[in-house]
């Protein structure tokens, strides 16, 4: 249940669980291409319940400096991807990338990639 929280706040738009079918993963992936927010009815109920019950999803004012994409960024450094898989996953340039992970590096007040793992580490984002 806190993972949907960590990841709803590091920047996710849809969260599905594994039973649903083929043709409702593919509907969401392309709704979630098309801009919309996408959730099984039990954790949407879950998340509207965490945010209205002030469960422990409120604000984070470092994470909250970041862009949507720089917090992409952020997750998939704090996974492991390198600057060249992150630029392909998201199709965008390794400089562009690079651009993001010192502005991320920067905001968090930060040095390296591994204090960037242990910081989204500590607050459940991976």
């Amino acid at each position: 249940a806190e993972d949907v929280i960590a990841v709803i706040r590091a920047g996710a738009r849809g969260y599905v669980t594994k039973t649903i079918s083929r043709e409702e993963l593919t509907d969401a992936i392309r709704r979630v291409g098309e801009g919309d927010a996408v959730f099984s009815p039990r954790l949407a109920g879950f998340v509207l319940d965490a945010f209205r019950d002030g469960d422990p999803v409120g604000s984070d004012a470092e994470l909250d400096t970041l862009t949507p994409r720089e917090r992409e960024v952020l997750q998939l450094i704090a996974r492991g991807y390198r600057y060249k898989e992150i630029a392909a996953r998201l199709h965008l340039s390794v400089k562009t990338v690079e651009a993001h992970v010192s502005s991320v590096l920067r905001k968090l007040q930060l040095s390296s990639r591994h204090e960037l793992t242990r910081w989204a580490h500590d607050r459940r984002l991976i």
